[in-house]
């Protein structure tokens, strides 16, 4: 496993050795001792999948502490652009992004840690996305920021695919009037 990292503090770029013969491919997606030996402490107790159709774009997601949730995220089927959000107030990067192709043939992987919002938008024709928490979604903790916040500047890597974006992600405020407590 080869663990890359991004220049924002936490946030990694995972490579797993992949193992293909004839009958198909085997990795290790996660290794506690491997992340722990690493400096990686990440703990998961819930596992996430989502399944989206070309041009959706979903985010950007955080929950506020104490729920606040380090997400390990990989592609099953398909590839996605993948964004993390630094929103730690202390952080040398705060305000800054971090995007990457994620797809089902490289299997790298995002590693994300507390202090981030999460979004993505799919490349492909379909993309099934899982990714592993290290805390318990929380309803009335979730929280958003608007996937087209102008002092954001993100580029979905959509190109002239019309983007679906959910009625709840739409009314998500920018980055200076969202809920922080990082």
């Amino acid at each position: 496993m080869e663990i890359t990292e991004t220049g924002f503090k936490g946030l990694l770029v995972i490579t797993p050795a992949v193992f293909n013969d004839s009958r198909g491919y085997f990795f290790e997606s996660f290794n506690k001792e491997v992340f722990r030996d690493a400096g990686i402490f990440f703990s998961p107790v819930q596992d996430n999948e989502s399944r989206s159709t070309l041009g959706v774009i979903r985010g950007l997601h955080y929950q506020l502490r104490p729920y606040d949730q380090a997400k390990l995220i990989r592609v099953v089927e398909g590839k996605i652009y993948d964004v993390a959000l630094d929103i730690r107030r202390d952080s040398p990067t705060f305000g800054k992004w971090f995007g990457i192709e994620l797809d089902s043939e490289t299997k790298k992987q995002l590693f994300i840690p507390r202090g981030f919002a999460h979004g993505f938008s799919v490349l492909s024709a379909i993309a099934v996305i899982q990714y592993k928490v290290d805390n318990i979604y929380n309803k009335s903790a979730e929280r958003g920021i608007a996937l087209n916040d102008p002092a954001l500047g993100i580029d979905w890597k959509s190109g002239k695919t019309a983007p679906l974006i959910s009625e709840k992600d739409q009314k998500n405020p920018p980055l200076k009037k969202a809920d922080n407590n990082f």
